[in-house]
């Protein structure tokens, strides 16, 4: 079963992509409608979903690795990112939700990029890139 990387079944979201230390891969949606696609319809279940908490900003994706889970350290750089790709971009610590992609749902005719999250935790991390 190949991974969706290629995004060839959905219209193609424009994201920023990042490379975290050890390999493990970040993507950022850049709009409204890409966060939609990114989180709805790009993201697998396993894959690790991160949001600032309360504020507007960007779905990030932490991609899930067959028989590895990121240590502590990765999902901190992964929440900064998203930190850093929101409102609170120059903010100092910033809390930062995050759960797994599986956690994450569209409400029925609600605009796009907005999404239910279950099963959440929160990491407080400085905004930044790696």
């Amino acid at each position: 079963m190949g991974r969706k990387d290629t995004w060839a079944d959905s219209p193609q979201p424009d994201v920023h992509e990042y490379e975290l230390p050890g390999g493990w891969r970040v993507l950022v949606g850049k709009t409204e409608d890409d966060n939609d696609i990114l989180s709805t319809r790009v993201a697998e279940p396993q894959d690790w979903w991160f949001h600032v908490h309360a504020l507007p900003g960007s779905h990030v994706i932490l991609r899930a690795r067959p028989g590895e889970e990121p240590d502590r350290e990765t999902l901190k750089k992964a929440a900064s990112i998203a930190a850093y790709h929101s409102k609170a971009r120059n903010a100092g610590i910033t809390p930062v939700s995050f759960t797994r992609a599986c956690n994450v749902s569209k409400p029925r005719n609600a605009k796009p990029g907005t999404v239910q999250i279950r099963k959440e935790a929160i990491l407080k991390v400085r905004p930044g890139l790696p």
